[in-house]
């Protein structure tokens, strides 16, 4: 009996939210929490980027708390991280040209704008590498007061001031167009 108690207790906690210490999508593995800004953020969701029919990317959104929507990620003050590792080659000018186009699929053209210059700085910086290949990190992190900082393969470009750019680099992912629809869904957590 009381072998049968433990085991029920053991499979209520690993079917509780939360209760993984980390996701793994593609080989990729994703920690329950991340330190940025002097904040700790949780993973809110992972998942994979594919396109036509090729796994191109696993993603990992970090967030100051859980959020279930999109409007609710944007929305949230403080630091937040998109992690992506490349799971095939891809030339780093297209995989920027990418960026932008999921940029002006999703935003309007006021903030398309507004946001033109540090578009352009995150432009230089992926011309900067050529090509990322399997297992090449990017990183985009969001912390208040020091701006968005880009880092491809490690290497940090200088932070983009504009406090506008993050929330239109996120709507690639979270907005009414995604670059993929099933990744939104898992960085929402709603993907298994």
């Amino acid at each position: 009996m009381k072998a049968l108690a433990t085991g029920l207790a053991l499979a209520a906690l690993l079917a509780a939210p939360g209760a993984w210490a980390q996701a793994t999508v593609a080989g990729v593995r994703y920690e329950e929490a991340a330190d940025l800004g002097g904040s700790r953020l949780a993973l809110n969701g992972a998942g994979i980027r594919t396109k036509f029919l090729f796994k191109v990317y696993a993603a990992g959104l970090y967030l100051g708390k859980k959020a279930a929507t999109a409007e609710e990620a944007l929305a949230l003050p403080g630091p937040k991280r998109i992690a992506l590792t490349m799971l095939r080659d891809v030339d780093a000018a297209e995989f920027a040209q990418a960026f932008a186009k999921g940029m002006d699929d999703n935003n309007d053209k006021a903030v398309l704008a507004k946001v033109a210059p540090s578009m352009q700085r995150m432009n230089q910086l992926f011309a900067d590498h050529k090509k990322l290949a399997p297992g090449d990190t990017v990183a985009i992190d969001w912390v208040p007061g020091t701006g968005t900082t880009i880092r491809v393969k490690g290497a940090a470009g200088e932070p983009l001031k504009d406090p506008d750019f993050f929330a239109a680099m996120l709507r690639i992912w979270l907005g009414p167009q995604p670059a993929d629809a099933s990744l939104k869904e898992a960085l929402l957590g709603k993907a298994g």
